[in-house]
């Protein structure tokens, strides 16, 4: 019960402060593998790429994988409350001030000074999240061996997806998405 608890209290703060959508949530559930070990940070690559292929907010579809990879089903529904329940409390008392306060220089400078954190938290998870898919830093760290550091087939990949959105950009991403996953079927990742 006490985890049930945690649970709700982590993904609360995560949905409280994680202002800018789902990627804001990542450098949240980085803190909380560190400090928790729910998971590790392979497995929150494969919760963030499940998250991103599958249908829905992406930081709910985390929410709801942490939740469930801890304690069930159960852990995924307490999760996915604790993240969602901050906004719905948030998003009703700023709807009732918004009205009286939206052309306020406070509330304006309010917003010019998160939009530049909102970027800062996406950044760090787009570098965690990308160091993490094609380097092997443990592996390197352990070996010393320069070759290990790299994710040769996850680089060729990646490579491979992003020279082919470039070359057809009117390609819609569940196209690129389905390359990526039939390519991490046939290759084995």
């Amino acid at each position: 019960m006490e985890l049930l608890w945690r649970l709700f209290f982590e993904f609360f703060k995560t949905g409280l402060f994680a202002i800018g959508g789902g990627l804001a949530t990542i450098p949240f559930l980085k803190e909380m593998s560190v400090r928790y070990g729910w998971f590790t940070m392979e497995m929150l690559s494969t919760m963030i790429a499940v998250s991103e292929s599958t249908p829905g907010p992406i930081g709910i579809n985390m929410a709801t994988y942490v939740g469930y990879e801890t304690m069930g089903f159960l852990g995924g529904i307490v999760a996915t409350l604790g993240l969602v329940t901050p906004s719905v409390i948030v998003i009703c008392i700023i709807a009732k001030a918004l009205k009286q306060f939206h052309d306020s220089p406070i509330v304006q400078g309010i917003f010019r000074g998160l939009r530049p954190a909102v970027v800062g938290f996406i950044i760090s998870a787009v570098i965690t999240i990308f160091l993490n898919a094609l380097f092997n830093i443990n592996l390197f760290q352990t070996t010393g061996v320069l070759m290990d550091l790299f994710q040769w087939k996850a680089i060729a990949l990646f490579l491979a997806l992003t020279a082919f959105a470039f070359w057809k950009p009117k390609l819609h991403p569940i196209v690129l998405i389905s390359m990526a996953a039939l390519a991490g079927i046939l290759l084995q990742f």
